[in-house]
């Protein structure tokens, strides 16, 4: 089964040059495995999160929330990462094999174009409320909800990093 080129760069494609590749794929007996999300402080909790999708298909491709995208779902202080450097750093991790980014508020449209056979998402999210989950169940594939790393998630870390540099001894630091 062919694999994505080895550069992150080259691994950040558009919508339709990766639906050629994801049908490519299911074509050659593969299974095409995809989530998506923000990513906008890459955390532990993201990494163990992807190495487990990695292991449901032949290939994973991450859907990326575009800048706009992100700043609609979370407000004007997002994202603290620009999407490009957001893509260039799941791109450049083991477990991810293409990364993608949309501008819709979901990944329904990316779903549609890319049909994967395995849709993953946190178990924070209920089954009933991922995007594209019905469609992918509809041509056969599977929706798969992987366990939270409690405690870990971006917000949490943003919250940290806000309280720790508050303090009026930890500005003087730097």
């Amino acid at each position: 089964m062919p694999k994505p080129d080895s550069s992150a760069v080259g691994r950040i494609r558009d919508r339709e040059s990766l639906a050629r590749i994801t049908a490519d794929i299911r074509k050659r007996g593969g299974k095409v495995a995809f989530t998506n999300g923000c990513f906008d402080l890459l955390h532990v909790g993201h990494i163990r999160y992807l190495e487990e999708a990695a292991k449901l298909g032949t290939i994973l491709v991450v859907g990326l929330n575009s800048d706009i995208s992100v700043e609609n779902l979370k407000g004007p202080r997002r994202p603290l990462v620009p999407q490009r450097e957001r893509a260039e750093m799941l791109a450049a991790l083991r477990s991810v094999d293409y990364v993608c980014i949309f501008d819709e508020p979901t990944p329904r449209e990316l779903i549609l174009a890319l049909r994967p056979d395995i849709l993953i998402k946190g178990g924070d999210y209920r089954r009933d409320e991922l995007a594209g989950g019905p469609e992918v169940e509809g041509w056969g594939g599977r929706v798969v909800l992987a366990p939270e790393v409690a405690g870990k998630s971006t917000r949490n870390l943003i919250e940290k990093i806000a309280r720790l540099y508050r303090s009026p001894e930890r500005n003087r630091e730097g």
